[in-house]
């Protein structure tokens, strides 16, 4: 059964929006595991504009689900995320003026940097996960630096679906959501697990949903949108819902 993971960064949005105390990540975690959420994922970036470090720590101590540490690959994370440990460890690119991650990570300019960050994060327990454009040389480096997870970049595919009148037919939607499939079957053919992400909707989930061999999918601002309207377990429960139907 495909897996959800939510992330709760834009809860911490509006928490820092006042430098306040509330909406708790954390509570929001919980509430998304009682929604039927398989993991937890938050974006600890080197500017702390969202979530703060005692966020990730208290979220390790109190929640019960995996816990999923998106992260650039510098030695101040390697070493929280060392002390930390959580069940998974997302290599994301990292830039100071974007809105949100605004492509995948290009591994291929960067082995041997990236495998010694993999090797130190295997070592402590971790499994490593990398955030990559739908590419096959992206994917063979992922292989090469000793990742285990590939998460597919599927911002282009949400872009081109909501360009296009949300039509799942469209030439434009039908190519971006090939490089995917494409992209995630070669994952699988070299021993990695195939995960997606980024800018994925109640409206465009299913499609993606559908893919053969895909383990999981992480979304959040969507998610986090909905739960303003109808709570975060519902929204959770909804989109769990959206999935399974879309698997079987």
């Amino acid at each position: 059964m495909i897996e959800l993971g939510v992330n709760v960064d834009h809860v911490a949005t509006v928490r820092q929006a006042r430098r306040s105390y509330e909406p708790d990540p954390v509570w929001a975690a919980i509430e998304a595991h009682l929604g039927g959420a398989d993991g937890i994922t938050v974006h600890l970036r080197e500017d702390r504009r969202h979530i703060q470090d005692e966020d990730v720590r208290r979220l390790r101590e109190l929640t019960h689900i995996k816990l999923n540490l998106e992260m650039a690959a510098t030695d101040e994370m390697v070493a929280i995320a060392r002390r930390i440990r959580p069940e998974m460890a997302m290599l994301v690119p990292e830039g100071r003026h974007e809105v949100t991650t605004e492509g995948g990570l290009d591994i291929a300019a960067q082995e041997t940097r990236l495998r010694d960050t993999v090797s130190q994060l295997a070592g402590a327990g971790i499994v490593v996960s990398v955030f990559i454009d739908p590419e096959p040389r992206q994917v063979e480096a992922a292989q090469r630096i000793g990742a285990t997870v590939c998460e597919v970049h599927t911002g282009p595919y949400a872009h081109a679906f909501h360009s296009k009148g949300r039509d799942a037919e469209s030439p434009a939607v039908v190519v971006e959501l090939e490089k995917i499939r494409v992209a995630g079957e070669r994952v699988r053919a070299l021993g990695m697990r195939f995960n997606a992400g980024h800018a994925l909707n109640y409206f465009n989930v299913d499609p993606v949903a559908r893919l053969p061999g895909l383990r999981e999918l992480h979304i959040g601002h969507a998610i986090v949108s909905r739960a303003l309207f109808v709570g975060m377990r519902e929204a959770v429960r909804e989109m769990k819902q959206l999935m399974a139907q879309a698997a079987r």
